[in-house]
C-alpha cells in the first residue's frame, strides 16, 4: 500500500519540476525548502496553486490560500492531506 502522503509530495513535485525547468532552474527543492528560495517567482506561486488545484481535481477554500500553506512541498502537502485525506 503506498504512503498517501508520499504520492500527494511527488505529484507536487513533478508540478514544481516542470515550474522551474521553465526558468531553467536545474536545481531540486526539497520537501522542506522554500518554493521561493528554490526559484519560483511570485507569478509562479500563483500558477503553482492552479496547477495544483487541476492536479488534484479540486479548489481550495479562499481562506486556505496563503503564503504559509503554500510554502514549501511539505506544507502544501499537508494542506492537501487536509483536504482530501482519500487522495
Amino acid at each position: 500500500m503506498t504512503d498517501p502522503m508520499l504520492e500527494i509530495e511527488t505529484r507536487i513535485f513533478r508540478i514544481i519540476r516542470q515550474m522551474l525547468a521553465k526558468r531553467g532552474v536545474t536545481t531540486q527543492p526539497t520537501a522542506d525548502q522554500s518554493l521561493i528560495d528554490a526559484g519560483l517567482s511570485s507569478l509562479d506561486m500563483v500558477n503553482l496553486m492552479l496547477a495544483v488545484e487541476m492536479e488534484f481535481d479540486l479548489e481550495i477554500p479562499q481562506q486556505q490560500i496563503t503564503p504559509e500553506n503554500f510554502r514549501s512541498v511539505a506544507a502544501i502537502g499537508r494542506l492537501l492531506e487536509a483536504l482530501v485525506p482519500a487522495v
